[in-house]
């Protein structure tokens, strides 16, 4: 067993260890303490603050000015950077560590839409069909295009047991369509396992707090169910997952390798530097390991991934990750206030930087039980979709990036034809035959 990793219990308390920064100015005598000479772009700023506190149509409240002026400087550096005011920084922790009544939904804004990055595993909106991609465009009918992303997720969370409707804009159809969902507690329960024909399946829904305990408690749970015994093999199964903390996904990848290293973190100066390596002790104890990702994967997920697949520890199936290849730290700025700035960039055990690009798997194998995947792929949602996502430091080849938006020819089944053969997850079925028929120690060296 390996000795406990010495790691805060999550990146969101760790980040409340961090010094103050100095804090923005949030008044108008604030802002009158800025010396213009100090940079005519502070002298511009100020300028504009004042023309509109006296010549705007209606008064403007100081803190909505404020909010916007720090909204607007951080929404220019990258997607991924915010300041969390104290709702915010609730959600945050809530995300983390709690639980909330709502949809289940991790969202983005994308030119004014509301746009899906993926939907929590056996959530509501998961239940209800919702995918990655998706557009929405009103709740309860009202339209909510031109808003601002807390005015939606405030909207969509609720009451449990209540009802909103949803319309949905999804690529491959030509008309949108509505989708009713029951609020619920979002349980955030990150882990889940069973075994299925002498396959241990392990599904990790987020890296929130304790998700490595957890992992490492399936392993356990798996072999239990087979009397001590080990399985064929294990699928952790990695899809749809956003990512969370790289505390996290340094423990749980840490579970399955012996030695080397897990990622490392580079960042503008040194003390922003990082690596992260392995401690003896395989939990799997050398049965083969495959990891299924596909274009919802990201982040933390994508640090497990690409560990294992440098190490030579698990074959990656499924498709290309998101490519979100940033770190953010969390800047404590009051008593419930915090900015989240992007503060390095992380790198695989071979030096891949994953943003933009994301996880190549080693076999792709599209999600061809999806109804909608064939007409979806050519709009599927990634990192390098989003506005002002930070480029990749070495060029990337526009093809490998349009790749996984061809129909491969090598899956012709429609999803009707698998459905007539029970087959509801073409993935995991298809991961499941290739442990069948490989021999232990084989599968890690397969490359497509």
């Amino acid at each position: 067993m390996k000795p406990a990793r010495i790691h805060p219990a999550s990146l969101f308390k760790a980040a409340l260890l961090v010094s103050a920064v100095a804090l923005l100015p949030a008044t108008t005598a604030g802002l009158a303490a800025v010396d213009a000479q100090s940079g005519p772009q502070f002298g511009k700023l100020l300028a504009i603050y004042q023309r509109i506190k006296a010549s705007y149509v209606e008064p403007v409240d100081d803190d909505k000015l404020i909010k916007g002026a720090i909204d607007g400087m951080l929404a220019s550096l990258d997607p991924h950077s915010s300041f969390l005011d104290a709702r915010d920084f609730e959600n945050l922790r809530t995300q983390t560590d709690g639980a909330y009544g709502g949809l289940g939904l991790s969202v983005t804004m994308d030119d004014g839409a509301v746009k899906v990055i993926a939907p929590t595993r056996e959530s509501p909106a998961d239940k209800a069909g919702m995918k990655a991609g998706d557009f929405i465009t009103h709740l309860d009918g009202k339209l909510i295009y031109g808003g601002t992303l807390d005015e939606a997720v405030d909207r969509m969370r609720g009451v449990p047991g209540t009802d909103i409707r949803l319309t949905i804009f999804r690529s491959g159809r030509t008309e949108p369509f509505d989708v009713t969902v029951t609020r619920a507690i979002i349980d955030l329960k990150p882990v889940d396992w069973e075994v299925k024909d002498n396959i241990g399946i392990v599904t990790v829904a987020s890296f929130s707090s304790e998700v490595g305990k957890d992992v490492a408690d399936a392993v356990k749970g798996i072999r239990a169910k087979l009397g001590g015994k080990a399985p064929a093999g294990l699928i952790l199964d990695l899809r749809q997952n956003p990512g969370g903390l790289l505390d996290e996904a340094v423990t749980l990848s840490d579970l399955f390798l012996d030695k080397g290293q897990i990622v490392s973190q580079r960042g503008r100066y040194a003390r922003d530097n990082e690596s992260y390596s392995a401690q003896p002790g395989d939990i799997a104890r050398g049965i083969p390991v495959i990891v299924l990702i596909d274009a919802g994967s990201a982040s933390a997920s994508e640090i497990v991934a690409g560990a294992l697949q440098d190490q030579n520890r698990a074959l990656v199936m499924g498709e290309r990750s998101f490519g979100k290849g940033s770190v953010q730290t969390l800047l404590q700025l009051t008593n419930d206030t915090a900015l989240k700035l992007t503060t390095a960039r992380y790198f695989t055990p071979s030096g891949r930087s994953v943003q933009e690009g994301g996880i190549e798997p080693d076999i792709s194998v599209p999600q061809i039980s999806d109804p909608d995947m064939r007409a979806r792929a050519a709009r599927v949602f990634r990192e390098s979709d989003l506005r002002g996502h930070l480029v990749n430091e070495v060029d990337l080849d526009e093809k490998i990036l349009e790749s996984d938006k061809l129909q491969d020819p090598r899956f012709k089944m429609t999803a009707e034809e698998l459905k007539a053969k029970g087959i509801e997850d073409f993935q995991l079925y298809y991961a499941m035959q290739t442990i069948r028929r490989t021999t232990p120690g084989a599968l890690a060296s397969r490359r497509k």
